[in-house]
């Protein structure tokens, strides 16, 4: 059975930073990736774990960065220099079904961390 439990999300100030987690059962050696959605947008992808190296995304300027400890079987999204346009819902989501790494193709997702910052 595979579940994936995301945490750490809350409400920040601008400028500031967040650690969330993504805790995975039932699973491993797939693609990963960390995707976010606000309301009325679509889901984006911010850093993925592809054939175990992260990937971030461009358009994040090397603000976000993911990582993966296969001990604790748990993917990081560390979140630095936050402002308002980052305020979403956050997804985890593992086993690429199709496509690029960026695309919301995954055959499993986490319920979401929601992420406020001010």
């Amino acid at each position: 059975h595979v579940q994936l439990v995301e945490s750490g999300g809350g409400s920040v100030q601008a400028g500031g930073s967040l650690r969330l987690s993504c805790a995975t059962t039932g699973i491993s050696d797939v693609c990963m990736a960390w995707f976010r959605q606000a309301p009325g947008k679509e889901r984006e992808a911010v850093a993925g774990i592809v054939r175990g190296r992260p990937i971030d995304s461009d358009s994040l300027k090397g603000r976000f960065t993911t990582s993966l400890d296969n001990a604790k079987n748990t993917v990081y999204l560390q979140m630095n220099n936050l402002n308002p346009d980052d305020t979403a819902m956050y997804y985890c989501a593992a086993f690429l079904t199709s496509g690029a790494w960026d695309r919301p193709e995954y055959r499993y997702w986490g319920q979401g961390t929601q992420v406020t910052v001010s």
